[in-house]
Order: C-alpha cells, then structure tokens, then sequence
C-alpha cells in the first residue's frame, strides 16, 4: 500500500481555509483519492447552507460516491483537515474507505469553539439520559418495514 501523500492533505487544508474565508462555513476541508488522483473534494458548508450534515467529510463522501456510482468507497483514501466529528466518523465507517488521514486533532478542533465531546458522552448515556429525549413510538407498526426487506428479493445488501 502506497504512502500517505502530503500533497492530498495540503489540498484538504487549502480547502478548509479557502472556503472558511469565502464564507461557506467552519474551517474543515476534505478530498478523496482513487488511484493516485482526488476523486472529490470537500468542505463545510453548514452556515451558508443551513444543513447542519453539511460538513467537509460528508461533502466529500458524497461527491465521490456520486463520482464513482457506488455507496462505498473500498479502494478511496480520505485526506481531512481535521479528526472526523462523531457524525463524520460514523459516515466514513458507513463508507467503508482504506485509510482516513487527518490533520488537526479534536481537541484543536474543541480550542477553537468545535467541541464534540458532549456528543460523544451523550452516545455513551442510556436513551432516558440523554439530553434529547428519545421515545420509542409504533414499534409494532414500524417493524413491517423491516419484515418487508428480509423478505425483499434482490436487495442491494450493505
């Protein structure tokens, strides 16, 4: 397996600066690589969009995603300016690249006002604990959906 390219994650950094500076959003910023070339690129865009799933990482996945006609991104490496949020790092699991490298830390990412850390405790807690309450409704309802796709000929797995 190749070596991490310096010049992938100067491409996420210049993204997370160049795009901060224009307006679009926090100082993140993402490209991904197949083959030796970035497949796509990138950056926070949850201000100037007002979607808060708008970050770097998720741009990038789904671009490339778009870009390669396929829901994982197996043979991708994934360069990022900063240490993947809980979000990011659950969509980069789902995507399932070959390697993430990243930049700054989560705790630089917290010195600056992006601190994820609530989130974090907030998975650990049990569902009454958390800070938004979560209610199970119409469990015997919603659960055809599910009986309908373990008996769904021809699914696409996952």
């Amino acid at each position: 397996m190749e070596s991490p390219n310096p010049d992938f994650m100067r491409e996420a950094i210049r993204l997370s600066v160049e795009k901060m500076q224009a307006g679009h959003g926090g100082p993140f910023g993402a490209v991904i690589v197949k083959d030796g070339r970035i497949i796509a690129r990138g950056f926070n865009q949850v201000t100037s969009t007002n979607d808060p799933t708008c970050h770097a990482e998720v741009d990038a996945i789904r671009k490339a995603c778009a870009e390669l006609g396929t829901f994982q991104l197996t043979d991708c490496d994934l360069y990022t300016s900063c240490e993947p949020c809980p979000m990011c790092l659950g969509a980069i699991y789902w995507a399932r690249p070959r390697r993430v490298f990243y930049g700054n830390t989560k705790q630089d990412a917290a010195a600056i006002g992006f601190d994820d850390q609530f989130i974090y405790d907030e998975i650990e807690k049990p569902l009454p604990d958390r800070g938004i309450p979560m209610t199970q409704l119409l469990a015997e309802e919603a659960i055809a959906g599910f009986r309908a796709w373990q008996s769904q000929e021809g699914k696409t797995e996952y």
